[in-house]
């Protein structure tokens, strides 16, 4: 398996800036996901990695040697793609031997690598059947394997689960998680969409945002420690609740009063420069309490509750907050408590949250890397 490195990489078409300034580096079995909007390059840097997109600046390291301008055959990487791309005509077996015997591999080594790849991912008893007797699922498991007989230095996935439905793309993360697990050398890229595979996923998340890394670490730390607003509001479901107010007390405990009342109080130190300065408090909905006694930190209205059993949503509109707003998802609000609170709805409501749970924001950064 093999390092991975980005160095100041752009990609431009014409005048159009898609990506620029990309520096990461991908040590040898770690399993790097790509995640942002539609629209951010995430799949396009994954296409610029396989040779599928030609880099308009910066460099490419494979293993230590720049592969800028080596086709994708030689790069040694291997791409499972959104769709599963099986030859209808071909068995199992055939449909992941193909590229071997393309390459005039041996019949034994051939056979010996279809097997093992075929162990690994539990296709031993469907390696004679055609693609169409097989689930989505199990399609999917052929196409990952056509890359494991490779045997690349690189494993490149361009959102493998967002064709399957809800049932089989639980199914099929946590066999690639498993997959993991057993080829801990290797050195994988993976795209999506979805917050949940890529919490569950990834060693480290990159997360891409107007044309440029916005932040790069491990799931929780990009979950604890956000470096800024998006990256806060983006990670996270329900996303994390932005709310203004005013620095009025500083040092290694911040005291911020609320714009609309009520007062939060942060373990984010600040300095005395910062007295008297607007921010973003940002609480996650399942960061929120119901207030007991008189501090509080937000004060609301609920106006429509989702009652899960495990947990209650329950959404604040402000007097900024339409009911087009709501129906859209856009509550100024949303807190999540545990257990059943269908009594809240119509109900004024105070919430809370720990100190050690509230972020701040200054001008869309996070007061933690300044």
């Amino acid at each position: 398996m093999a390092d991975l490195k980005l160095t100041d990489v752009a990609k431009a078409y014409g005048n159009v800036k898609v990506l620029e300034h990309i520096n990461l580096d991908v040590t040898k079995g770690e399993l790097i996901v790509f995640v942002g909007p539609s629209g951010c390059g995430k799949s396009t840097l994954l296409r610029m990695i396989a040779g599928l997109e030609k880099i308009t600046a910066g460099t490419l390291e494979i293993d230590g040697q720049v592969v800028n301008d080596v086709p994708p055959s030689q790069r040694g990487i291997a791409m499972v793609f959104q769709s599963y791309a099986l030859y209808p005509h071909m068995t199992v077996r055939d449909n992941m031997a193909f590229s071997l015997k393309i390459a005039k591999k041996s019949k034994d080594e051939i056979n010996e690598r279809v097997e093992n790849a075929a162990r690994i991912l539990q296709l031993d008893p469907y390696l004679d059947r055609l693609p169409k007797a097989l689930s989505g699922g199990q399609r999917q498991r052929v196409a990952i394997g056509r890359a494991i007989v490779r045997d690349p230095k690189v494993y490149l996935f361009d959102e493998p689960l967002s064709n399957l439905d809800a049932a089989l793309r639980v199914a099929t993360r946590i066999e690639i998680a498993q997959l993991k697990e057993q080829m801990p050398d290797s050195t994988m890229v993976y795209v999506t969409h979805d917050q949940i595979e890529a919490m569950t996923l990834a060693d480290r998340i990159v997360v891409l945002a107007g044309g440029g890394i916005s932040q790069v670490g491990s799931p929780l730390e990009l979950y604890e420690k956000p470096e800024n607003e998006f990256v806060a509001q983006f990670i996270g479901s329900p996303a994390m609740n932005l709310l203004s107010g005013k620095i009025v007390e500083t040092g290694e405990r911040t005291v911020i009063r609320m714009d609309g009342g009520g007062t939060a109080v942060s373990h984010y130190p600040s300095t005395e420069s910062d007295k008297g300065a607007e921010v973003k408090v940002g609480v996650r909905p399942e960061d929120f309490a119901v207030a007991e006694g008189a501090d509080y930190l937000f004060e609301g209205k609920v106006d429509i509750v989702e009652a899960l059993g495990e947990v209650t949503l329950l959404y604040f509109k402000t007097p900024d907050t339409s009911m087009e707003d709501m129906e859209k998802g856009d509550a100024a609000v949303i807190a999540k408590l545990q257990g059943v609170h269908q009594n809240l709805r119509g109900r004024e409501v105070r919430l809370s949250a720990d100190p050690a749970r509230v972020h701040l924001f200054r001008n869309g950064r996070s007061l933690l890397y300044r």
